[in-house]
């Protein structure tokens, strides 16, 4: 649905996005993943056609979103990370608005008004006035004229930022709601959302993409070799030997002060029972036998976005290759941009 081909943004010797090529399947939904001042909002407004690429292509539905904007844009449904809404103005007052902004006649605007209220859960509140409304309301409003013109494709630049835990978890059932018949395209920098949401990960950073792939995906290539972490009590000698030369365990490394062993394992073993029974037959007192934890989304999140250039190109596979990093500080451009 949405194919992004070798996007770049600049502002003058500064460049904010450099060479981002994705692509959004029919009915997935993709997470944007990054730190603040990644590129993920330039990104989102080059996608959405506010913001024009200095060079690279956008397409939506197979139309190009700037040789043919409005067949593209008709497709798009667009939350932004603030959302611009008037206060002074009763929800479906403002609901009426859009639907004309958005050119569905009085006929189509009356079907499609109850429908986008009905969906976003704002039937208790469509005759209040904006203004007195709680942010989460306000970006379940956003959200409605997001889809009222029943767009196939919503992208949502930070939609939870801002929101108490309550309204976070209404926000993401909703958002999981709309998944269901919508392609969505979802930016954020909050790991749960990702992890609860989204069927496939892109993480940018310093405006260049760095991994791709499923969140289990991206989990299983780094994470390595399986491993388990044993402690026998007193340290028996030659019990690293031992372990060492059971089957499946490829590497016995002394995992530090507290007389820990770290058994790396062949893919898909698991020698836990053999340990056992090695200690239960030398004697040895096993205080501790427990597969270790392997890298969570959180772990590669914060690994990547924070190693080296060349540490990261080499590491990411089948992620797209980061060129060299920019003069100016990431952040200092979201401020900019965003």
């Amino acid at each position: 649905m949405i194919e992004a081909h070798d996007l770049t943004r600049r502002y003058g010797d500064f460049t904010a996005v450099s060479g981002i090529s994705f692509s959004v399947q029919e009915g997935e939904i993709l997470g944007m993943l990054g730190p603040n001042g990644a590129g993920k909002t330039t990104t989102i407004r080059m996608i959405t056609g506010f913001l024009p690429p200095t060079s690279g292509q956008v397409t939506v539905d197979g139309k190009d979103l700037f040789e043919s904007p409005r067949e593209a844009r008709r497709q798009l449904g667009y939350l932004p990370e603030n959302v611009s809404l008037y206060p002074e103005m009763r929800v479906d007052e403002y609901l009426a608005y859009r639907a004309r902004l958005e050119g569905l006649s009085r006929g189509e605007a009356r079907s499609a008004i109850p429908l986008a209220v009905e969906r976003c859960l704002l039937g208790d509140v469509r005759h209040q006035i904006i203004g007195t409304l709680s942010k989460g309301f306000r970006q379940r409003v956003g959200l409605a004229t997001a889809i009222l013109h029943n767009p196939r494709v919503l992208v949502l630049d930070e939609p939870t930022v801002g929101l108490d835990p309550k309204q976070i978890i209404s926000i993401r059932e909703l958002i999981r709601e709309l998944g269901r018949q919508h392609t969505l395209l979802l930016s954020t920098h909050i790991l749960p959302e990702v992890e609860l949401l989204c069927d496939r990960v892109v993480i940018i950073d310093k405006g260049h993409i760095v991994a791709e792939g499923t969140p289990q995906s991206l989990r299983e290539r780094w994470t390595g070799n399986p491993a388990l972490r044993v402690i026998l009590k007193d340290a028996p000698a030659g019990a690293a030997e031992a372990l060492a030369a059971l089957p499946g365990v490829l590497r016995v490394k002394d995992g530090g002060p507290d007389g820990s062993w770290t058994l790396e394992c062949e893919p898909g073993s698991d020698p836990r029972e053999e340990v056992f029974r090695t200690a239960a037959s030398a004697g040895w007192v096993l205080l501790e036998l427990a597969r270790q934890r392997g890298a969570t989304l959180e772990d590669i999140f914060v690994r990547l976005t924070t190693a080296d250039t060349a540490d990261t190109a080499a590491a990411s596979e089948g992620a797209h290759p980061p060129g060299p990093p920019a003069a100016t500080p990431a952040d200092a451009t979201e401020e900019v941009v965003s």
